[in-house]
């Protein structure tokens, strides 16, 4: 009987980095049998700013997981990393194991990119090189079973909820954009109305980034309505949201949140933000999105489409599977 593939996802530990990683790896073990470990990493402080190429394991905060293996066969079959903090232990380990881990980044690493065996970056990042796989948006860890899944823990609240259930997923300000308060205002209107006129619900979150004042409007416009707007007590109901959705609404600033919602196969309205320099990455990656038909800007209503749900994560993980298949 052949072993599993023994897989190591290493991030900061910070959970959208994190997930990046172990969706890819997740996504490789429903296709092969496959042991999962994670590992978190943290530089010491004294050593954090340091240039990549002069970073050792020694200097790994204590608190870190060990990412090392005390002889070539206790490497991993595969190494799944995202984030700055892995590119110093990433761009060494086919070294460290004599040859047998194979080597997945995901993201534009920026630096030494030709030392990985496979780099899983998004499409709108423009990317290129021979080991380079594009994808649509980035790995992810939503798939229509896992958020099935996670669905009745949720349902005694969102199940009674009139139809059409409108789940509205906030994003906040970054280098690209921002939501001020008057913004936040004017689109807890918009939203207001549609769910008002169409006589469904709504089903609200907003992320780490959302200004506080952002938050406050729009939850002070919005609690009128039939629904939930989830104020992080508790466990987090992302996936009973997607679940039970018969549309989503994504604000434009976050990849991740706009590629995961494509992957339900759902409606996916995108609610435009306040720009404060060129989008012409969010751009790309909006365009594709529409492209396939997933994604349309919200216009005030909630007219309804169909279209193939996105899985470019699996897509990701069978190339992996090949391209280790043909070392």
């Amino acid at each position: 009987m052949t072993r599993p593939l023994s897989i190591w996802v290493v991030s900061d530990g910070r959970a959208g980095i994190e997930n990046q990683a172990l969706g890819l790896a997740e996504a490789v073990q429903r296709l092969t049998p496959a042991e999962i470990i994670v590992k978190r990493i943290q530089w010491r402080s004294l050593f954090d700013r340091l240039p990549s190429a002069l970073k050792t394991p020694s200097m790994l905060a204590s608190t870190s997981d060990a990412v090392t293996a005390p002889q070539p066969d206790m490497w991993p079959d595969l190494w799944i990393a995202t984030g700055r903090a892995t590119l110093p232990l990433s761009t060494r380990v086919k070294a460290w194991s004599g040859g047998r881990t194979f080597v997945v980044q995901t993201q534009d690493p920026r630096w030494a990119k030709a030392r990985y065996d496979m780099i899983v970056a998004p499409a709108h990042d423009g990317l290129a090189g021979d080991n380079v796989f594009e994808i649509t948006g980035s790995p992810h860890r939503i798939t229509p079973d896992r958020i099935a899944q996670a669905a009745p823990a949720f349902a005694d609240r969102i199940a009674p909820l009139p139809h059409p259930r409108v789940s509205v997923l906030i994003g906040g300000k970054s280098k690209a954009f921002d939501l001020t308060e008057a913004h936040a205002a004017e689109l807890a209107d918009q939203i207001a109305d549609a769910v008002r006129a169409s006589g469904g619900s709504l089903l609200l979150t907003f992320s780490r980034r959302t200004p506080q004042a952002a938050k406050a409007v729009m939850t002070a416009r919005l609690s009128g309505l039939p629904g939930w707007i989830w104020d992080g007590a508790g466990d987090n109901p992302m996936f009973g949201f997607l679940h039970f959705a018969d549309h989503i609404l994504v604000t434009e600033d976050s990849a991740n949140m706009a590629a995961e919602a494509a992957s339900t196969g759902k409606p996916v309205h995108i609610l435009p933000m306040v720009p404060l320099k060129s989008g012409d990455k969010f751009a790309r990656l909006h365009d594709d999105l529409a492209e396939r038909g997933a994604t349309r800007p919200f216009d005030g209503t909630l007219g309804g489409w169909t279209y193939a749900p996105l899985a470019e994560t699996e897509r990701a993980a069978r190339a992996v599977l090949e391209a280790m298949g043909t070392r």
